[in-house]
């Protein structure tokens, strides 16, 4: 296939458009700045913010770009994080249905944070979804995706739990704040953590992609959730740093404000319908994941 790839000099698109190369795929790589360079692309196009590109000649297109959520969710990162979702994917399905030919397929990036706080409640993609700033930020996301089946284009949304790996996602967080031995539990450190690696994530893209059975929104994380305590044990174990001084419930309310809810919230997901489609996960248990990550 020849895959347009947005968002591919991010940590997950630059994983993906590495995955695809490997497997014998072609990729134009999308960024907002020109003469930019991501092993794995064969070429390069640019992409305006609004999601103005060209799309012509490729039969699948990868949107992973968006405005980061980390942060304080003032008026105007609010307003980034959603524009910089729904208004680029209302553009891109709009452009890629003016195509002749169109691509046969549309992912587009999604994340569990659909689901809100729900416990100890095992989520599949048939729950309901939550109300709340990031729910409804990603259901929309979500809807502006679907619009493309419209005119005929496989819609594949995964949802994307906490991402782990070397160089980018919450790494270089997780190994700062360690450093300092404050590695301890979230608030009462039982909220479920739905975490995948980047490996998997990138793989579970490409195996979509020339699956056409995987179609909607799909949960893209490990089999294996863990509670923040075991997590946080496992990180200090591999960093060999302590993770002794909890960080109160109150106090990252008070700090983060609503952001807080993205370490607070408890949300157990199951990858349900990527293992009914056969997919296989590299990293399923949590250890090795840190392992690769913090090595």
């Amino acid at each position: 296939m020849l895959i347009g790839l947005t968002g591919a000099t991010g940590f997950i698109g630059g994983a993906v458009a590495r995955e695809a190369s490997e497997a014998g795929h072609s990729v134009v790589g999308f960024s907002r700045r020109s003469g930019v360079q991501v092993g794995g692309c064969e070429e390069y196009r640019v992409i305006s913010q609004d999601g103005t590109g060209d799309f012509s000649g490729l039969d699948a297109v990868v949107h992973l770009s968006g405005e980061s959520i980390i942060g304080l969710w003032t008026a105007s990162k609010r307003k980034a994080i959603l524009d910089s979702r729904i208004i680029s994917t209302q553009n891109i399905v709009e452009q890629l249905a003016r195509l002749d030919p169109r691509p046969k397929t549309l992912l587009c990036a999604s994340a569990i944070g659909i689901y809100g706080e729900r416990g100890d409640e095992l989520l599949s993609e048939s729950e309901p979804t939550a109300p709340g700033f990031l729910a409804e930020v990603t259901k929309a996301w979500e809807n502006a995706a679907a619009a493309a089946e419209e005119h005929g284009i496989r819609v594949v949304s995964p949802r994307i739990g906490m991402v782990l790996g070397k160089g980018g996602g919450v790494a270089r967080i997780l190994k700062k704040v360690f450093g300092f031995g404050l590695g301890g539990k979230l608030g009462n450190g039982r909220q479920w953590m739905s975490w995948v690696h980047v490996v998997d994530a990138a793989r579970f893209i490409v195996f979509a992609l020339g699956n056409e059975a995987v179609r909607g929104p799909v949960n893209l994380v490990t089999p294996n959730p863990i509670r923040n305590t075991e997590f946080s044990r496992e990180v200090a174990r591999v960093l060999r740093r302590p993770a002794i001084a909890p960080a109160p419930a109150f106090a990252m309310r008070l700090l983060l404000r609503e952001f807080s809810g993205v370490f607070l919230d408890s949300v157990r997901v199951n990858p349900e319908l990527a293992v009914e489609h056969g997919f296989s996960f590299k990293y399923p248990e949590l250890g090795p994941a840190v392992e690769e990550t913090f090595s």
